[in-house]
């Protein structure tokens, strides 16, 4: 009965584990449409961009991002070529030269 409880616990340890693996989808392994696609499914995400480097990524209307950021335009690699997507960000005051 304790072996079982024992495997049972390790199973479930490993499951978990793998799962937090794969928590952030990599872009350069989407098309820029999956990537944009599942950015607007769960209206923010985040996603990996290269080996160590990851951000938060929104849609282009919505309320994901908290004031005064707003969503600004970057690029991403994608596996067919740089994909635009919307990341929060502070606007740049407007101060005439």
């Amino acid at each position: 009965m304790l072996t079982c409880r024992i495997m049972l616990c390790t199973a479930a340890m490993v499951i978990a584990a793998t799962n937090l693996a794969n928590a952030r989808p990599e872009t350069h392994k989407m098309t820029c449409a999956q990537t944009q696609a599942l950015i607007q499914s769960q209206h923010a995400t985040v996603l990996s961009t290269g080996p160590n480097t990851y951000d938060r990524y929104v849609r282009q209307f919505g309320s994901e991002c908290d004031a005064p950021y707003v969503p600004m335009v970057d690029y991403v690699p994608a596996s067919d070529g740089q994909c635009m997507v919307y990341r929060c960000e502070e606007p740049s005051p407007m101060v005439p030269n």
